[in-house]
C-alpha cells in the first residue's frame, strides 16, 4: 500500500519517474549497486524534528550525512532532533528505509542538501523499492529548499 501511495505521488506530480524494484539488501551500498547507481545518487530522505508535531524532510547523498550545525543554522533554530522509528512511521506513513517526501501522509517542508543532482533514486515507499528522478525535477515538485545541510560520512 505504502508503495503505490509514493509511486501515485510522484505521478500527480507529472515529472518523470522509473520504479525500480529489488530483493533485500543490508547496506546503503548494497541497495546503490541492486539499483545500479552510485551511492552519491542514492538519495536518504531523513525525517528530523523542530518541535512537537513540526518535522521536515532532509534529502542528502547517501555518501554523506546531515551537518547538525549548518542545518540548525539554516533554520534559525538551535534544537533538532530524529524521531524514532515508531514516529516517523506514525509522521511519514512510510516505515524507515522506504521513506519518501512523495505521499508522506502529511506535506512536511524539504530541505534538499545542494549536491544532490543529476539523476537521483529514492525510498518508493517499500523496502527493495526506489524511485528514480531527476533532482531538478524533484526538487521542483516538491517546492524544496536547496542549501548546504551536509558533511562527509
Amino acid at each position: 500500500m505504502s508503495e503505490q501511495r509514493a509511486v501515485a505521488a510522484v505521478e500527480a506530480t507529472g515529472i518523470a519517474y522509473e520504479v525500480t524494484r529489488h530483493g533485500p539488501v543490508g547496506s546503503l551500498a548494497e541497495a546503490a549497486a541492486a539499483r545500479g547507481i552510485e551511492p552519491r545518487q542514492l538519495v536518504k530522505s531523513l525525517v528530523v524534528r523542530r518541535a512537537d508535531d513540526d518535522f521536515l524532510f532532509v534529502l542528502v547523498p547517501g555518501d554523506r550525512t546531515i551537518s547538525w550545525p549548518k542545518l540548525r543554522s539554516l533554520l534559525g533554530v538551535s534544537r533538532l532532533s530524529m524521531p524514532d522509528a515508531a514516529v516517523a512511521l506514525q509522521v511519514t506513513g512510510y516505515e524507515r528505509g522506504t521513506i519518501t517526501p512523495f505521499g508522506s501522509l502529511h506535506a512536511w517542508p524539504v530541505v534538499v542538501d545542494e549536491r544532490v543532482d543529476g539523476t537521483i533514486s529514492l525510498g518508493g515507499g517499500a523496502h527493495g523499492v526506489g524511485l528514480t528522478v531527476n533532482a531538478v525535477d524533484m526538487i521542483r515538485a516538491l517546492d524544496a529548499q536547496v542549501a548546504d545541510v551536509s558533511e562527509p560520512q
